[in-house]
């Protein structure tokens, strides 16, 4: 053993007086022990047969147990059998003692659990040193647990704190969608952590108008759902990022995202993010989208067939490198739009394969028609069927609207 390791463990016994039970019906090797094992200061504690050596160590559970093997009546190996068969003792470590020198018996002992095996006549140097390794594995077992047991202490704190933080997290979401005699809408929000990077919102604006987006910040935890919090806050209609202020119509999407991209450079949060966002008029049923790198919204027709929504630019975050475009079109009655996450098109199998668009389209196109709660459902239970036991690495948010149109009007007096 190095200098440095038997300095660190005679620092350790100082601090916490390491307790030894010395087991040997001879009282010159009891002597001979002492006059070893105190100057290295142990707590030493002796016995000359086997069963005062189980009482004592009942007693007193010692750091470590110095075991005579040939004794009166109960012999070692029985000594050492039974303090493994108590749970409290199991640990202990156990150095065999004897003048035994066959390999069968030390064979023996170290089936048992014993750590070592020492022969007399003892060298003091020797014992010194066998007593020193396993007094400095014992510590670092002590020293492992006790930090096994602070960190298990610290993660539960955590995961409290990330439940609360998630509660926080979904409080920020719609709790019951918007309704209305030309639309429904459906979601479903699954975050692979307690707490994660996507979040959507659905905002009634004045002028009788719906902004409905989805947004995914890169990475997962607390330091993307801090990027979440603070860019729900920003949409918020009451911020003034979404709708002019006063009496001002809301803002079309391309100017929302590049007042995004204005408020959230790289160098504020260290994080990117993407995003959706569509502006429905409720009163003609125009539709303006525009994507931030995101996910392309979808629209399906009352045919089934999907097309995507192309229109426009980078991630959020490299303050205005690129313009933003938007799509502008009008919706008929029956058509559906689609936002999500790439949390569902990048799910993998067990064996790596990522569900993707393609088999998200045809999931979609054979559910054209349905009631979008049941499509919700039924489309989460696509993606657990497909993923089978593994659990999803990243957040699926999932989006939908069906636009009935508008309301006929009531005959005239």
């Amino acid at each position: 053993m190095s200098a440095h390791a038997a300095q660190a463990i005679a620092q350790l016994v100082a601090e916490q007086p390491v307790r030894l039970l010395v087991v040997d019906d001879g009282r010159d090797n009891r002597l001979l022990l002492e006059r070893i094992l105190r100057p290295e200061g142990y707590e030493l504690r002796f016995a000359s047969d086997g069963c005062d050596a189980l009482a004592q160590a009942s007693a007193q559970r010692p750091d470590l147990v110095l075991l005579d093997v040939v004794m009166p009546g109960m012999d070692g190996f029985e000594v050492c059998r039974r303090l493994k068969q108590d749970q409290r003792l199991a640990e202990v470590p156990v150095i065999f003692l004897s003048a035994l020198t066959e390999v069968d018996d030390k064979l023996t002992g170290l089936s048992l659990g014993a750590v070592d095996w020492v022969a007399k006549p003892f060298d003091a140097r020797e014992v010194q040193a066998r007593v020193r390794n396993q007094v400095h594995l014992r510590q670092m077992s002590r020293s492992l647990l006790r930090a096994n047991h602070d960190l298990q202490a610290k993660q539960s704190r955590l995961n409290e704190d990330l439940a609360a933080a998630a509660d926080i997290q979904r409080s920020l979401m719609p709790r019951t969608a918007p309704s209305g005699a030309e639309f429904e809408l459906a979601w479903r929000f699954v975050p692979c952590q307690a707490v994660g990077g996507d979040i959507f919102n659905v905002l009634p604006l004045r002028d009788e108008h719906l902004a409905l987006y989805v947004l995914d910040v890169a990475g997962h935890g607390v330091p993307a759902a801090m990027v979440t919090v603070s860019t729900v806050q920003s949409l918020s209609p009451l911020a003034g990022l979404v709708q002019a202020p006063g009496s001002g119509p809301p803002l079309a999407p391309a100017r929302v995202l590049e007042r995004l991209d204005a408020e959230y450079p790289l160098e504020r949060f260290g994080k990117h993010f993407t995003i959706a966002y569509a502006l429905l008029d409720l009163r003609t049923g125009r539709l303006r989208c525009s994507s931030a790198a995101h996910p392309r919204p979808l629209l399906q027709g009352t045919d089934g067939r999907i097309r995507e929504l192309r229109a426009g630019g980078t991630i959020i975050g490299l303050d205005g490198l690129l313009p933003f475009t938007e799509d502008d079109l009008q919706l008929a009655p029956g058509e559906r739009l689609l936002l999500y996450t790439d949390g569902i098109t990048e799910l993998a199998d067990p064996q790596g394969r990522a569900f993707g668009e393609e088999r998200l389209w045809a999931f979609l196109e054979r559910r054209q028609g349905q009631p979008l709660q049941d499509l919700c459902d039924d489309l989460l239970a696509e993606l657990r069927t497909f993923a089978a036991a593994d659990e999803p690495r990243d957040d699926i948010t999932f989006l939908a609207l069906d636009w009935r149109g508008l309301p006929c009007p009531g005959p005239q007096a």
